[in-house]
């Protein structure tokens, strides 16, 4: 008896050492350096391993302790007394994918100090470009790709582009021929990865045990790096994350994981409180509360002014979530999956474009192939089936901050009456999935109306008309 308790113990002695080995050689140290590129070191830049933070010192060094058996890549918080670096693509240069025969300087990183730091700038964000065959990626080369290049070329100072998932539909293969008609717009690009940017064949990284066997994000991380990074660009400090749970063959749960909440902490636990966040995601946070744990969220910005930019759901949505927490749930570049032009909502295909100028924070939603002061539709009585005798617009943008007020022969008549309703470009079209949206106003005009005009006026006081003959 004796000597089985002592073969036992031995064995469990040999298993535990083993298993202590095991845990040791996971654990690899990572270090390196960020340096100007005046070989200048650059101290207090925030590093991570996707769950490890840490600073450079006075001698721009660092050095994580990082588990490889979870850790994919070493990735910088850009300070904003620096430029974003890009590649040849103008994809942002922010990650060192982790090794296993670690070799000094692949960690290393350098920065270009900007001449003085930026207060304005500009921010495109565009949501679900998602095209899922030739025929998609044609619209988005020939509309989308020529209307923003334009639109930055008539942009003054810096302008960024962010793209909120869903870059492909589920047609990976794609992902160079996108990358090189973005890099046509010469501006920084980052993304976040949406439900259609998986690997259908796997679950997502902290669902696949080895992740040697493969692992859903691995083919979109080849191209964008890692799905959740933050960096900085004067006064705002710009967060992007995976808010979506991939189980694999296109199933999924919006939410953010308790990593992924853990990660999102020690983010902002280097950022002063009352900075401006701008959070970027792919399912909109207001859905992800109802299905996922991201309430937390909300608790982890209660200190901070945040813009949440989202997309998904293929409609435009403003929403207030919270006195300091306002969302943009972004329409989508191809519509409701490049069918016709407009998206579930009316609002037309397009992108939104944010400007920054220090505190100061305004947006519009750009039409792709229309002008910039293009801000709302009008159907005239008997051109929306349920309102027949009203003049009906469509102001997507909308929120409550805003006045949408009619003129019968230049008479002001007061405000139109907001409802609740399909959108009547969205019917026509045939599809079968209907969505009824808040920003439709109409006004009834009297039998000997000759004209009718609408004033929209929007949070910033910009004001956009539009005239009709009755």
């Amino acid at each position: 008896m004796k000597k089985i308790e002592l073969v036992f113990c031995l064995f469990l002695g040999f298993f535990l050492l083993s298993l202590h080995g095991q845990i040791i050689a996971d654990e690899v140290k990572v270090s390196g350096k960020v340096m100007d590129t005046k070989q200048r070191p650059v101290e207090g830049v925030v590093v991570n391993d996707g769950f490890n933070f840490t600073l450079t010192d006075k001698n721009g060094m660092y050095t994580l302790v990082v588990d490889d058996a979870r850790s994919r890549y070493v990735s910088i918080s850009v300070p904003a007394a620096y430029e974003i670096p890009v590649n040849a693509s103008n994809l942002i240069c922010f990650y060192r994918p982790i090794k296993k025969e670690v070799v000094e300087g692949d960690y290393d990183f350098v920065l270009e100090k900007r001449e003085k730091p930026t207060k304005k700038f500009s921010y495109l964000v565009f949501s679900d470009p998602q095209p899922k065959d030739d025929f998609h990626f044609v619209r988005f080369f020939t509309e989308t790709v020529p209307d923003v290049r334009q639109f930055v070329a008539d942009m003054e100072g810096e302008v960024y582009g962010f793209v909120e998932g869903d870059i492909v539909s589920d047609a990976l293969h794609l992902y160079p021929l996108y990358v090189s008609a973005v890099a046509s717009w010469g501006i920084p690009m980052m993304h976040v990865i949406g439900n259609h940017d998986f690997d259908k064949r796997y679950a997502a990284a902290d669902r696949v045990g080895n992740l040697q066997q493969g692992y859903g994000e691995k083919i979109y991380e080849s191209y964008f790096g890692p799905t959740d990074y933050s960096l900085n660009i004067g006064d705002v400090h710009i967060i992007c994350m995976k808010d979506i749970d991939y189980v694999g063959d296109k199933k999924y749960r919006a939410l953010f994981t308790d990593a992924q909440l853990a990660w999102l902490q020690k983010d902002l636990s280097f950022v002063k409180p009352g900075s401006t966040v701008f959070l970027n995601v792919h399912a909109p946070i207001f859905n992800v509360i109802k299905t996922g744990n991201s309430k937390k969220v909300l608790d982890l910005f209660k200190d901070y002014n945040v813009h949440i930019f989202s997309g998904h759901t293929h409609f435009h949505q403003n929403q207030v979530l919270a006195d300091n927490i306002y969302e943009h749930n972004v329409g989508p570049v191809c519509g409701f999956h490049w069918q016709g032009n407009a998206s579930r909502c009316g609002a037309p295909n397009g992108y939104m474009c944010v400007t920054v100028d220090n505190k100061n924070i305004q947006w519009k939603f750009k039409a792709t192939g229309h002008d910039w002061n293009y801000q709302f539709k009008v159907y005239k009585p008997g051109k929306f089936d349920s309102q027949a005798e009203f003049v009906v617009a469509n102001v997507w943008d909308w929120d409550e901050t805003f006045q949408v007020r009619w003129y019968e022969d230049g008479v002001l008549k007061g405000n139109m009456e907001q409802f609740l309703d399909i959108d009547q470009d969205f019917l026509d079209s045939g599809r079968v999935k209907v969505y009824r949206t808040n920003h439709l106003f109409r006004a009834k005009p009297s039998s000997t109306a000759k004209t009718v005009k609408i004033e929209v006026v929007n949070r910033f006081g910009e004001i956009f008309t539009k005239t009709i003959n009755l």
